[in-house]
């Protein structure tokens, strides 16, 4: 049971980290990345569907995106979804291709992303912190059980504390490393 409950748990803080990662992914800093159009979704034939199932994504540079529909009708439609997307981007069609150039980030605005990310990566730790105490508490249901040890109990809740301060040092550092990218001009 015990080795168990330390894979489950360890499983668990993991996906809490990688949902971070994912979702400071969507945090933009002043280049540009395909990524972020993940979430932004057209209209095609009546239903929404991710920009990537209806067009080719690509960098032109370092700060702006191509997106080329495989539909010519889907060109408006596309370049309206973007617009409308709170990504705050500007498209802009040339022929049958849509240039997206990602404007640049001011002071004022970097620090609200900052806030943003800091909130994102609070979030993340408390999430750690629910999992060391279901973990914690499914322990001591096992030791009323009877099925584990007392001394069994304090040594697992000292391996979930060690793995709660690793996954919560990594998302610090995780934190660390956006909030630099954000910082850089």
């Amino acid at each position: 049971m015990i080795p168990e409950l330390k894979r489950n748990t360890e499983h668990k803080m993991q996906k809490s980290v990688e949902a971070l990662k994912a979702d400071l992914s969507k945090v933009r800093t002043g280049r540009a990345h395909t990524g972020i159009l993940d979430h932004v979704h057209a209209d095609y034939y009546g239903s929404p569907v991710p920009i990537s199932q209806v067009a080719n994504i690509t960098l032109l540079d370092a700060r702006t995106i191509g997106v080329s529909p495989w539909e010519k009708k889907m060109l408006q439609v596309i370049e309206k979804a973007i617009r409308d997307s709170d990504l705050g981007l500007n498209p802009s069609s040339v022929g049958d291709m849509l240039r997206v150039p990602m404007p640049a980030l001011t002071e004022e605005r970097r620090k609200e992303l900052i806030k943003v990310v800091r909130h994102e990566a609070e979030n993340a730790r408390v999430a750690i912190r629910n999992l060391r105490r279901d973990a914690n508490h499914s322990l001591k249901e096992a030791v009323k059980a009877k099925t584990i040890s007392e001394d069994d109990e304090r040594r697992t809740q000292d391996d979930v504390q060690k793995l709660t301060d690793k996954y919560i040092s990594e998302i610090d550092k995780v934190l660390e490393t956006k909030e630099k990218d954000l910082m850089a001009v």
